[in-house]
């Protein structure tokens, strides 16, 4: 037989006339084909030849039908193993035309087939096919192909279902089995189901070996379990196992993810005690989770400290790396990061080059940005959407919308067509500007290009025609969005309440409020927020306080910005001690008061003339490290400045609350010392500012009252001397400040340093005090050399 069959087959490879020989060969042999077919498909290992004969057996006249079952099942094999789908799926459905029935043996290498190649799906059904329609169980090896490509395409459900099957059948399952199931449900969560099969196999608190040990501990170690993970390393230990790079490699990368870098360090260390060698991926889980947690990464040293450790650093290394660097700003440590990784062979990609392109852009360099790009395409890496996005972002970010859109041109001539996140950017770029034409030219054609927008899009664009005033055009977007059967979303409806309340058209914006209800939209902090203060600018405290009321009731948690749109309101109705009520309310919820909401308490005390008020809370925001901005300045300066009583007597100071003001007392020196009011106003603020430590905006603020035509004087000089000692920065005075005073200007600056000591714990004097009496000294014994040398001279 297996002579006629080799014949066979080289009759089909080499003569021309196949066809007329084979009948000859099989009429000579005196044998049918039937006989021999099975053994030709054994032998041939090219499945268009198997087709052939396949095809040419098929037609005989004599034995059209003699092909059977078994023969046909080889031929299902042969074209398994060649991996031919659309042959197999033909000569299966010939099979059951001519109702032949495949081999158990046959079925289970056309499963293996499509498990192997990932049709899953198909697998699947032909497996249900074999057990329910042929009665034919696969083998053991065919169900763990099929049960492990189900679990790799997360279908752990299907594969559990299998596994159960298996294990009631008469074969069960054996160790590979229970490895792929434990796997999958490890990758799920599902880690104690995982223990659970184990010990339903090797009993109650049995782990086999090493590899079910990697299992479990990586389950946990994904699910972040990492205490869990810890007790079952200790566990293994104490068995007798010997943990693997594999199971020290899952525990460090768990170990990262939750930032505990200490621990880290003592298995590092372990693992060098058992000569295990750390591994590049290792490494590179420990640099890419420092950089995760905020740690900051010195490039050199990191790469310093692998290659100590025997341990080459590979592009992963170096992009994360690079990836640090730009997020820092630090340009020029990133592009030296990117030449050191081309010396050293290896070869630059995608990543290596999108956070630089970023980076560039956002500090003005475009024309470094776009080399890199150029270079990066040079390099075989096509610039693809993420590359794109990050130069369109850090050029729209840095200003420079026109250079973007030629940008966005550019990938679209290049085949990569813009996303709606790149079309956001770029329309959120140009309404900023206020070119709202530019940006709905913008729309249209990304509606052209079939890109669908999302709420941000529509958002953006409502929210810039809302900026600039045209909420007619606005309200024509927001429908149109709605008509379209695209969802605006909480950003859109915030940005369409937003323009309505901007407007003062309240009730509008109470409409839109209840219509994003409806929609099933819960409003957030935003839309509340937003809504009470259209009612506060409305002087409407009433709607302001029921929206406030509803808020609460919906658990939506007022934030920083409610709370001051609230005392606002209560400030403009002229309810002071509620808006001081709000003020504590507010910070007893754990908010921090913000700039805006110190500026209106401040602004609106001045007005009254409450000024032991607007001073109090001056001081309680720079306490609490809020810097002032030039609105709460002015504010303050024009308060003292018009209350003109204050400067003659105390009385004004004794007839509101109890208390005292740092601001307050050295204005009243001032005035009384015959300073000009503003003047005084602006050094009173300058010396609280500098004993708070807020030296930088101190100067800012002096540099503005210079530019407005107020000198330095002594008092602001003594202010600065006393920040910068509190500072530990009196070193650099003469850097901040070079000192032009006469005798008399040091001595009065003497004078109102001493006023200051007085702030101080009892009985100490400040390095400031004694600093400025030294320079009085040095002053006078100038002033005495410069006498001598006048006298000797005559």
């Amino acid at each position: 037989m297996l002579k006629i069959s080799s014949d066979t087959i080289q009759i089909i490879k080499t003569d021309p006339l196949w066809q007329e020989s084979l009948r000859t060969h099989f009429a000579e042999a005196g044998t049918h084909v039937s006989e021999i077919a099975n053994f030709v498909f054994d032998q041939i290992r090219d499945p268009e030849l198997g087709i052939k004969f396949f095809e040419w057996a098929s037609k005989q006249s004599d034995c059209s039908n003699s092909l059977d079952g078994f023969a046909c099942s080889s031929l299902l094999k042969l074209l398994a193993r060649c991996g031919v789908f659309v042959e197999i799926e033909n000569l299966l459905k010939t099979m059951k035309a001519m109702d032949l029935v495949p081999t158990c043996e046959a079925l289970s290498n056309v499963i293996c087939m499509y498990a192997d190649c990932g049709l899953v799906d198909r697998a699947l059904d032909w497996y249900h096919t074999a057990v329910n329609v042929h009665n034919c169980v696969p083998d053991g090896f065919t169900c763990n192909a099929l049960l492990n490509v189900l679990v790799k395409n997360r279908k752990v459900e299907i594969a559990r279902k299998l596994y159960d099957e298996m294990v009631h059948r008469d074969g069960g399952t054996d160790n590979y089995t229970v490895c792929i199931m434990v796997t999958g449900l490890c990758k799920e969560g599902k880690v104690e189901e995982g223990r659970k099969l184990i010990e339903e196999r090797w009993g109650k608190g049995c782990v086999p070996n090493i590899v079910f040990y990697n299992t479990l501990i990586d389950g946990y170690c994904k699910k972040g379990d990492i205490d869990r993970a810890n007790v079952l390393l200790k566990e293994l230990k104490m068995k007798g196992f010997l943990p693997t790079v594999k199971t020290y490699g899952t525990i460090i990368n768990g170990l990262c993810k939750k930032g505990k870098f200490e621990a880290v360090d003592r298995l590092l260390l372990e693992m060098k005690e058992r000569s295990l060698t750390v591994g590049v991926q290792i490494y590179n889980s420990i640099i890419d989770a420092q950089c995760k947690h905020g740690c900051k990464i010195e490039a050199a040293e990191t790469l310093k400290w692998m290659i100590d450790s025997t341990c080459l650093p590979d592009m992963a290394t170096y992009n994360t790396l690079i990836s640090s660097s730009c997020s820092y700003g630090k340009v020029h440590e990133a592009e030296q990061l990117l030449e050191q990784a081309k010396k050293r062979g290896l070869l630059p990609n995608k990543f290596s080059y999108t956070p630089l392109i970023h980076v560039c852009c956002k500090q003005g360099e475009y024309v470094r940005a776009s080399d890199l790009l150029i270079e990066m395409s040079e390099r075989g890496h096509a610039p693809d959407l993420v590359t794109y996005g990050a130069l369109v972002h850090g050029l729209v970010a840095a200003g420079e919308v026109d250079v973007a859109l030629t940008v966005r041109e550019k990938m679209v001539e290049r085949g990569v067509l813009p996303d709606a996140n790149i079309y956001n950017v770029l329309m959120s770029g140009l309404c900023k500007k206020g070119r709202l034409p530019a940006a709905k030219l913008l729309l249209a054609e990304m509606l052209d290009q079939n890109v669908a927008p999302d709420a941000f899009v529509n958002a953006t664009l409502i929210d810039g025609f809302v900026r600039h005033g045209d909420l007619d055009e606005a309200k024509k977007l927001f429908e149109l969005t709605i008509e379209k059967g695209i969802d605006p979303g909480i950003v859109g409806y915030n940005a369409m309440i937003k323009g309505y309340c901007k407007s003062g058209r309240m009730n509008d914006a109470l409409l839109c409020f209840k219509r994003m209800i409806e929609e099933v939209h819960s409003p957030d902090q935003f839309t509340y927020s937003t809504i009470i203060d259209g009612y506060v600018k409305q002087n409407n405290l009433h709607g302001a306080l029921r929206i406030f009321g509803l808020m609460v009731k919906r658990t939506c948690k007022p934030n920083v910005v409610t709370y001051t749109s609230l005392i606002n309101g209560f400030c403009r109705s002229g309810d002071f001690n509620m808006a001081e009520t709000t003020f504590e309310e507010m910070r007893s919820c754990g908010l921090e008061p913000n700039v805006v909401t110190y500026t209106i308490l401040i602004g609106c005390f001045c007005k009254e003339g409450k000024l032991l008020k607007a001073c109090s809370f001056f001081e309680l925001m720079l306490i609490n490290k809020c810097i002032p901005n030039d609105v709460t300045f002015n504010y303050l300066i024009n308060g003292l400045t018009h209350n003109t009583g204050i400067t003659t007597s105390d009385k004004i100071i004794e007839s509101q609350q109890n208390g005292n003001s740092l601001v307050l007392e050295f204005f009243r020196m001032m005035t009384s010392d015959g300073w000009d009011q503003r003047t005084a106003a602006y050094n009173s603020i300058l010396i609280c500012l500098c004993q708070h430590r807020m030296v930088k905006t101190a100067l800012q603020l002096r540099d503005k009252m210079m530019n407005k035509g107020f000198s330095p004087d002594p008092v602001s000089f003594v202010a600065l001397v006393h920040g910068l000692c509190l500072e530990g920065r009196l070193h650099d005075w003469s850097n901040v400040m070079p000192c032009n005073l006469n005798e008399q200007e040091l001595q009065i600056a003497v004078r109102y340093s001493e006023k200051l000591d007085q702030f101080l714990f009892q009985g100490q004097t400040s390095e400031a005090s004694l600093f400025l009496h030294t320079l009085v000294d040095q002053f006078k014994l100038h002033i005495q050399q410069v006498d001598k040398f006048k006298v000797s001279s005559r």
